[in-house]
């Protein structure tokens, strides 16, 4: 046991003095030593139930005969540190929350690991972690709000979003703006859409990391609890097995997890996650291999932003494993891997059904023929960007229109809130990348002003920064090489004709090789926006969004 190290013989009789002092017994002591990785907080609506989920965990693990030892972890809400300098933290704090894992993890010898995040980037950095470490690991998340009611409809933040923006277009008031800010949200929980943190969570369950529900049972249900104390027993039996991550993480479950992320139009954020969490786990993950999956597998679940349900229910539908029966019924999905449940992927859909038909649809009845999300190349993104194709209005897929070109989200918005975007625009948004950025800030603001506008089927975005999984509309981000590092982006010019065709998986400026090349010629870096702290040193050492945003 890795344990052994800081508990066995009879040098190690001050580090076993020191777990004395947490008030461990012998037996204790003497019993697997698994760390639980909490992130609870009580600034995030889907971390502040956490405390509740660790104790379930902890129960499980104590009646599988191990010893839980809790450490906590950071988390940065998405919602409130949007549109501010806030935002410039969110995926930055990615590779600290991998990092402090692992120095919690190395520095106390854990036999393993059950880690709990639940909202954007708590879930890849803790997955990351758990590559890098290699030591026995379940994910068990905090799991979705339920969503909001008003005025008979369901509602979620990215309503709340949009409402600001028909305020200020003068298509609501404020007193209904008020009734939307008070039910949207109503409890714990990551926010209830298949925006980033439910992409992600679900997607867990996908790799093999997460025990089958990981991704849709609500935050407030009683079974979510159960599935903890489950995930605390399962890591004793992982221990047992000795089934480590990189058993799992396998390229055929990076294969599954982008299969799945097709059939359900995932957040465009798991184009960064996903490439990050197969680099730690020493797999070169192409983005690509999107557009080569998306051509085989159709749009199966429009859900909130592209359409009308919310994560609950796909609970009830049947929950990922029932996506995955359909797709592994089509030859879709890779069966053979094994899981955290200790068995195979296709074991694991035995008896599975899906129970609505209409939430999870089948191949003869999708929503769209390919799938959710589309990498996108050409002379404006040499090396891809990002779009969340099943959430791009149809008259918005194949788009040509003049550039306004801005290089911050405030520039941008503050157009959009006066009235100077125009229908037919391609709103250009550049110096927002991983290094430009710093942080390639989640620009849900700008797009839910669009949308609020009553614009997004009449107006793109094109950014080397990132966009919400909040985010509906011809939103395009995660262009690449960013502005910063001399990517064509960081020469477009206003009344440059953008032309955007997602169907072909292209995007260009209408100028010729000789007119690029001449402006990058002329073109310099801008001082970085941020000279000092841990942004300085990100930006110093931060990769390319189409690698992953990862440091090398």
């Amino acid at each position: 046991m890795r344990s052994d190290k800081v508990t066995k013989g009879i040098n190690k009789a001050p580090h076993r003095s020191l777990f004395k002092a947490t008030g461990l017994t012998d037996e204790e002591i003497d019993r697997p030593l698994i760390g639980i990785a909490n992130a609870h907080n009580e600034v995030i609506p889907g971390h502040d139930h956490l405390d509740e989920i660790a104790e379930a965990v902890k129960t499980g693990v104590r009646i599988a005969g191990g010893t839980p030892i809790e450490f906590g972890g950071i988390g940065v809400c998405d919602g409130i540190a949007m549109g501010h300098q806030g935002m410039h933290y969110s995926l930055a704090s990615r590779e600290v929350i991998a990092d402090s894992i692992e120095i919690m993890a190395q520095a106390h010898a854990f036999d393993a690991l059950v880690l709990i995040p639940n909202c954007d980037k708590i879930v890849p950095g803790m997955l990351m972690a758990a590559a890098r470490l290699n030591i026995p690991a379940v994910v068990i998340s905090g799991g979705p709000m339920l969503a909001g009611r008003h005025q008979g409809e369901n509602i979620d933040l990215k309503t709340v979003f949009e409402s600001v923006a028909a305020v200020q277009t003068d298509r609501m008031t404020e007193e209904e703006l008020l009734e939307v800010e008070d039910n949207a949200c109503p409890g714990c929980g990551s926010c209830s859409g298949m925006f980033t943190a439910n992409s992600m969570n679900c997607l867990t369950e996908v790799l093999g990391l997460g025990l089958p529900g990981n991704g849709t049972i609500p935050a407030v249900y009683a079974q979510r609890r159960r599935l903890a104390k489950k995930a605390g027993m399962q890591i004793m039996e992982l221990v047992e097995e000795d089934i480590k991550p990189l058993d799992i993480l396998t390229e055929e479950a990076f294969e599954n997890a982008l299969t799945v992320d097709m059939a359900l139009g995932c957040s465009t954020n798991t184009a960064l996650h996903l490439p990050a969490i197969a680099y730690e786990a020493g797999i070169d993950l192409d983005i690509e291999l999107i557009n080569e999956i998306s051509a085989k597998v159709p749009h199966l679940c429009s859900l909130s932003p592209a359409g009308k349900y919310h994560i609950q229910d796909l609970n009830e539908a049947g929950g990922i494993p029932a996506v995955m029966k359909v797709l592994n019924e089509e030859g879709l999905m890779n069966g053979d891997g094994i899981t955290v449940t200790g068995q195979s992927v296709a074991d694991n859909l035995i008896g599975v059904e899906v129970l609505d038909k209409e939430v999870i649809r089948s191949f003869d009845t999708a929503y769209h023929e390919t799938g959710g999300l589309a990498v996108l190349k050409g002379n404006m993104a040499p090396d891809g960007a990002v779009v969340k194709q099943a959430a791009v209005a149809d008259e918005m897929l194949v788009h040509e229109g003049p550039a306004r070109v801005f290089t911050s989200e405030e520039e941008t918005i503050a157009a959009i809130h006066d009235g100077e975007v125009k229908s037919g625009d391609v709103l250009i948004i550049k110096y927002e990348g991983p290094k430009g950025g710093p942080g390639m800030r989640e620009m849900l603001t700008p797009t839910s002003a669009v949308a609020g506008a009553g614009l997004d089927k009449e107006v793109a975005l094109i950014t080397d920064g990132r966009f919400s999984g909040a985010t509906r509309g011809a939103s395009i981000g995660h262009a690449s090489p960013e502005a910063m590092e001399g990517g064509p982006i960081a020469v477009v010019e206003d009344g440059d004709i953008i032309q955007i065709d997602i169907p072909n998986r292209e995007l260009n400026v209408k100028l010729s090789d000789e007119e690029i090349k001449e402006r990058l010629a002329k073109w310099s870096a801008p001082e970085p926006k941020i000279k000092t702290g841990y942004l300085a040193r990100y930006a110093k050492l931060v990769s390319s969004a189409s690698t992953g945003a990862v440091f090398k």
